[in-house]
């Protein structure tokens, strides 16, 4: 057993989403949540500054004693995870994974939707299995542009980031996908934004935050990891930004759920 905090950290408020689910999946755990914030966005920089970023924030929660890191961004696992393990082959690492297979099983037109970072489009986890269903799904892919600002900026119900997500889905409805995987932390905070634009038109919109609580919850279980019966978790934030960023991630947590 242990109680020390698992580390979850992303570019900037994204990786929430995750650190929601693993709240409600693990209520024993306490969460350590570093939000990078100066950095942000990661979707549209080089391999070697992404790698960068991610190692500052991982000698940043391990300074802080976490004992598992969960590394809530998409652009960050695509292009840095495996220099990560290299660099710290004591601490388990749970990664995201776009869910292109569970969608791919599931469609019913045989067409799905991919929004993620150019990054995470380019990387080798998602090129691998995107290609193992390429012979029998058509898979499209989009970068949501302005997608990670508008949540950064709290703009989510904003008229222009309704125009934004409408503009890089349409495409994708136009052509008949049934399921529209989010490659990105970030893109969940504009799930009910995407859900009106799609209404109608019998669209499942997937993310992997859920699977990476069970993961999560796999690896705690397998390294004897996990907290106390009786344990009472807490929760802290982090960031590389300034104080005002910092609670911005505390209350953005905390608001209501996606």
């Amino acid at each position: 057993m242990n109680n020390s905090p698992i580390g979850v950290f992303d570019s900037g408020f994204g990786g929430l989403s995750v650190w929601r689910m693993l709240r409600d999946k693990l209520p024993r755990e306490s969460l350590l949540y570093f939000g990078d914030g100066k950095n942000c966005p990661y979707g549209d920089r080089s391999r070697e500054e992404i790698c960068r970023f991610a190692d500052d924030a991982v000698r940043a929660l391990l300074e802080r004693g976490c004992k598992l890191i969960v590394v809530a961004c998409n652009t960050a696992t695509a292009m840095a995870i495996e220099y990560l393990r290299k660099s710290y082959p004591s601490i388990n690492f749970v990664g995201l994974e776009p869910a292109v297979k569970p969608a791919c099983l599931n469609t019913q037109s045989g067409v799905v939707g991919v929004l993620a970072t150019a990054r995470s489009l380019e990387g080798e986890l998602f090129r691998r299995t995107a290609s193992r269903y390429a012979d029998k799904v058509k898979i499209l892919t989009a970068v949501g542009e302005g997608f990670v600002e508008a949540v950064e900026n709290d703009a989510e119900d904003r008229p222009e980031t309704e125009q934004l997500v409408r503009k890089v889905m349409q495409p994708m409805l136009d052509a008949g996908a049934d399921k529209i995987v989010l490659g990105c932390t970030h893109y969940p905070f504009l799930r009910h934004v995407m859900e009106r634009v799609a209404e109608g038109r019998g669209v499942e919109i997937i993310d992997s935050g859920e699977a990476v609580a069970r993961r999560t919850a796999q690896l705690l279980a397998m390294n004897d990891l996990q907290a106390d019966a009786d344990n009472e978790a807490y929760y802290e934030f982090a960031t590389f930004g300034d104080e005002e960023y910092r609670e911005r991630l505390k209350h953005k947590a905390f608001a209501d759920k996606i």
